[in-house]
């Protein structure tokens, strides 16, 4: 089955040549007549996928309430920014909201932004937070210069990567060309290739992926907590440092060819969480996983608590919390990276030491 977005990328390859992964990603992602985030809801079980805060209530719940402790432990300033890059359907910032409500102060305080590009999940978010006055920023780079309390969840896998493979000659980029009628992916001739220099640890034949637009936003958001103060909470599927194909597709709840139908499928990569946290320098970063952040938050209290009141949960609370948290489910293969003031202890639920400046520069951890 063709899609009209493939038969565009086939034309454009059949004058120009074959294109790089991550020029494939943006088209079949964000091209404005044709892209999977321009022309569609794709969350919960009508869509494709499922994210943390439409499996419970109490993601959203935990997080608000470690900005919100973050907040307090930086003097509670009188006017701030409250934002969420890629907010979905308002779930996670509805969540946000309804559990920091009893914290003085700190809604009289926010100015609601969210970072979100499609018109339809705009309007989706308007009426989710309806009474909450949010406003809606194409950019991080339109941010506001103020403090900055942000949330970013399965924001930062859905950006365009590059993807290259260790040769002999040097760094063999992917890129996507055609068999016939058919969109495929093959390899350019390698070369050398300054982002990877400090690479040498992967063999021939292994695969690594960058993601360019990751650094730049990163910046943004750090230069804000740098110079204004406040704390950012990224929260993805990924590791410490990229190594190996990671490239997906999925549709319906299933795994899917990603060249088959573009436009049609959700395309993700994961996280390299260690090129994040170098991007913020000098900005302190703290890194761990989703379920020891959610634990230490007290998801296991909480889920008891809404396990005696059924009707204040979304879904069955402690079904919900081991999905969670279990290492066999989301809580090891999604990590919590927060960005936060360069000499400030960590946020709350994030261990003292995990990472410092210093380990960061040099590309490692330090678990002292």
């Amino acid at each position: 089955m063709t899609t009209p977005l493939a038969a565009l990328i086939a034309a454009r390859i059949r004058a120009s040549g074959p294109v790089s992964l991550a020029e494939y990603m943006a088209d079949c992602l964000l091209h404005p007549r044709f892209g999977y985030y321009a022309t569609r809801d794709p969350f919960g079980q009508a869509g494709d996928f499922t994210t943390a805060p439409e499996i419970s209530q109490m993601f959203g719940e935990l997080l608000g309430l470690c900005l919100a402790q973050s907040w307090q432990d930086q003097g509670a300033p009188a006017r701030f920014t409250l934002a969420e890059c890629g907010p979905g359907r308002g779930t996670l910032m509805a969540d946000v909201l309804r559990a920091t409500a009893r914290v003085p102060g700190f809604h009289a305080a926010a100015d609601l932004v969210l970072i979100e590009a499609s018109a339809t999940l705009r309007g989706i978010q308007a009426k989710t937070l309806a009474g909450h006055q949010p406003r809606w920023l194409p950019l991080v780079q339109d941010l506001p210069q103020a403090p900055l309390f942000l949330l970013a969840n399965e924001f930062f896998d859905a950006l365009p990567i590059r993807q290259f493979t260790r040769q002999s000659g040097g760094w063999a980029e992917t890129m996507i060309g055609l068999s016939g009628e058919a969109l495929t992916p093959g390899r350019a001739p390698p070369g050398p290739l300054g982002a990877l220099d400090h690479r040498q640890d992967v063999a021939e034949g292994r695969i690594v992926e960058i993601c360019p637009a990751a650094a730049p936003i990163m910046a943004e958001i750090s230069g804000r907590i740098r110079r204004h103060g406040g704390m950012a909470l990224i929260v993805d599927y990924g590791d410490w440092q990229s190594l190996g194909d990671t490239f997906q597709a999925m549709h319906a709840h299933a795994w899917v060819d990603p060249f088959a139908t573009p436009g049609e499928a959700d395309l993700t990569a994961h996280v390299d969480f260690g090129a994040l946290a170098r991007a913020a320098l000098p900005a302190a970063a703290s890194y761990t996983t989703q379920g020891a952040l959610l634990t230490a938050l007290g998801i296991g209290p909480r889920a008891q608590q809404l396990a005696a009141h059924p009707a204040a949960a979304r879904n069955d609370p402690l079904a919900a919390a081991r999905r969670l948290t279990d290492p066999a489910e989301m809580g090891t293969l999604f990590k919590a990276l927060a960005i936060h003031p360069a000499g400030t202890p960590p946020p709350a639920g994030f261990p003292v030491g995990s990472i410092t400046v210093e380990s960061t520069a040099r590309g490692g951890r330090d678990d002292a």
